[in-house]
């Protein structure tokens, strides 16, 4: 699918001018592509936004503001074609409102893409102009860091709106995410834990940690001082051995294309998504995956597979939750320790996925989407009560 944008009084002045001009039959179709794409999964609005000056090509999407204004974050990737970064930010803004619907937080889903490559493309005035076109926004969504994006490309941007969260604490931000999202992850492990075994103590458990970045490498650290095991793999290999001479006796090495299927209790991915696909399950020698990386399902189906194997599968837009609930709170005016017991909050969720996932025989990432399909059902049924009007001015 191919994707072009005409703006509408552009368009009608071409057609007018000259008929050539006009937009044909097939490009209207592949116009309404997009209107499909929107249809089949929920979307509210897409919004493509071009600066010419700054080379600035970027595709936000809100997904659903039940909830609240949308909120999700603002990634940077060199994608091959317009058609796949529109696929990847529908995919991940509607993953947003599922992971704002469990972590109990007043947002819907959305996000934004940045085509471009993060090391050579970027500039200071590139997301000056992304910083207005968000803004003329009028506060439906806020956006921050996410792959390929510091929380210093928004001090940029953030001059142009006040619709940006996550910024360096120098700048009025709530600091280091990974701090709160590590803390999430274990949570989740230990509510697993509780759930197969009858007690949340990790000591003694061996856990795969995919990935040692920002995340895992926190996470190890927890884990080592719950006196668990780590198996830990990264595509940085200086990473590994660091924590490796750092606990020497609770972490072992292993290569990458190899940790998933280490024999452990509970595998945890902490770095790329897709990581559970047709090949890698059935090569999975653990009782759980619990782990902090997006979209760890390749497909939906995955997860049913997972269930039908006996494997337990926590879903990872609510384990991951910790980051989003500390640049959520931000625009309630910062206060962490209410971001703490939110995250930790994260525990007595998952158990709640748990146990309809049990007693309705369905997989745990089907009871966590009835959840909070459930959920958004309740609060647009009270927001339909009347505020009233501001009548000042």
């Amino acid at each position: 699918m191919a994707v072009k944008v005409i703006k509408g009084d552009f368009a009608m002045q071409a057609a007018q001018n000259n008929p050539k001009a006009a937009p044909s039959r097939v490009e209207e179709d592949r116009m309404s592509d997009v209107f499909q794409l929107m249809d089949e999964m929920g979307h509210e609005q897409v919004v493509f936004c071009r600066h010419r000056g700054t080379d600035l090509k970027a595709i936000i999407a809100i997904h659903n503001t039940t909830m609240g204004p949308a909120l999700g974050g603002c990634r940077m990737i060199p994608y091959a074609s317009t058609d796949e970064a529109l696929k990847d930010v529908l995919r991940l803004s509607r993953g947003m409102t599922y992971k704002c619907g469990l972590a109990d937080v007043d947002f819907g889903g959305g996000k934004a893409v940045i085509i471009g490559d993060p090391l050579t493309d970027k500039t200071p005035e590139m997301f000056r102009a992304l910083g207005r076109f968000v803004g003329g926004l009028n506060g439906r969504f806020f956006t921050g860091t996410d792959m390929g994006t510091t929380p210093e490309d928004f001090v940029h941007a953030a001059r142009e709106s006040d619709s940006f969260v996550g910024l360096p604490e120098s700048h009025g931000g709530s600091g280091d995410t990974s701090v709160p999202t590590a803390l999430g992850v274990l949570q989740g492990l230990k509510a697993t834990a509780y759930h197969l075994w009858g007690s949340n103590s990790l000591e003694g458990k061996i856990i795969a940690v995919q990935g040692t970045g920002k995340v895992g490498g926190k996470l190890v650290q927890r884990l080592v001082e719950e006196g668990s095991t780590c198996i830990v793999a990264d595509v940085n290999e200086e990473r590994v051995q660091a924590l490796c001479e750092l606990y020497p006796e609770q972490v072992q090495p292993e290569g990458v294309a190899r940790i998933h299927a280490r024999e452990c209790d509970i595998f945890s991915p902490c770095a790329v998504g897709g990581v559970i696909h047709d090949h890698s399950l059935n090569e999975l020698k653990c009782r759980a995956v619990v782990g902090s990386a997006n979209n760890q399902l390749a497909e939906d189906r995955h997860g049913d597979l997972l269930h039908q194997r006996g494997i337990l599968y926590a879903p990872d837009y609510l384990v991951n939750a910790g980051g989003l609930i500390q640049v959520a709170d931000e625009l309630q005016g910062y206060r962490e320790e209410r971001v703490l017991q939110k995250t930790r909050a994260i525990y007595d969720m998952l158990l709640q996925i748990y146990r309809r996932s049990r007693e309705e025989n369905i997989p745990t990432c089907r009871a966590a989407d009835r959840l909070v399909v459930e959920r958004m059902r309740k609060v647009a049924d009270f927001r339909q009560i009347l505020l009233g009007f501001d009548r000042k001015g």
